[in-house]
């Protein structure tokens, strides 16, 4: 065996070890590490969170430790579905003492009695859907327009804990025949859902078909989506009868025509025959 061969073998080798050192090391992007820190409370008491770029409620309430029910009924200017969050948003995390208080001497205060804490209100929700024929396709439900049989409606907790689907119907209110059924999910617990709708086949969406929500114990959710036909019904245009289709009018005026030629043509051959008159005393 040629002996120049080991130095090329020993060269390619360390080439392969450092490139598969280099690649390895460059595969996979180092993990992201979100630290919090909770804010001192202002002078009046209040624990402020300043919205950051990348920020949403649901990032927030996990970061912060606040649940997202008490992030929003502290935050009234938020959205249901938190869309109007905005980066340099000041929300409010909860209250807490004064960043520096120094009590100042007085009586002491007369004991009072504790008021009983309020019993938190549980309890479940409703959350109804209505997938409509939107025979115009304007995403706009008129009162001529129903509900459409064929579809499915799923109710998905974002968490996993609560996941229901249905099919979607046709049918009207026995009460008020004007009015659709809906498809509806009680004994929904609160939190946030994913609301998904499969269309029928052979239908196109003209909404969305699918919306995130949060309920709350004792709300009641509605939800429109529309969809229409892909392909407009054409009507058929009238067939000839097994006759060929011809109308006893046409014939009869066809009759008419032809008597009315075989006519004028006898009568110029026989003006053309006749001998010309001659003037007599």
């Amino acid at each position: 065996m040629n002996r120049r061969i080991f130095p090329l073998l020993g060269l390619l080798v360390t080439l392969l070890a450092f490139f598969s050192r280099t690649f390895s090391a460059q595969a996979l992007p180092p993990a992201q590490v979100v630290q919090f820190q909770t804010p001192t409370p202002q002078p009046d008491g209040r624990i402020i969170y300043i919205v950051q770029a990348g920020d949403n409620c649901i990032s927030i309430s996990l970061k912060t430790g606040v649940p997202l029910q008490v992030l929003y009924a502290q935050n009234p200017q938020l959205n249901t579905d938190c869309s109007n969050l905005r980066e340099g948003m000041e929300l409010l995390l909860g209250l807490g003492g004064p960043a520096a208080f120094t009590p100042t001497p007085g009586p002491s205060p007369t004991a009072s009695a504790i008021p009983p804490t309020p019993t938190p209100f549980t309890g479940t929700t409703e959350v109804c859907v209505l997938l409509y024929n939107d025979i115009n396709g304007d995403a706009f439900r008129q009162e001529t327009e129903f509900g459409l049989a064929g579809g499915q409606v799923s109710v998905t907790d974002i968490n996993g804990a609560y996941s229901q689907a249905k099919p979607t119907t046709d049918a009207l209110d026995l009460d008020d025949p004007t009015l659709p059924v809906q498809t509806c999910f009680t004994d929904v617990p609160q939190g946030t859902f994913n609301i998904t709708v499969a269309i029928p086949e052979n239908y196109n969406p003209t909404t969305q078909i699918n919306a995130r929500i949060e309920v709350r114990p004792g709300d009641r959710a509605f939800m429109v989506f529309g969809a229409q036909p892909n392909e407009e019904q054409v009507p058929e245009l009238d067939q000839p009868d097994e006759t060929g289709g011809n109308s006893p009018i046409l014939g009869i005026a066809g009759a008419l025509l032809f008597l009315g030629g075989v006519g004028m043509g006898w009568y110029a051959l026989r003006s053309r025959s006749a001998p010309p008159k001659l003037g007599g005393r």
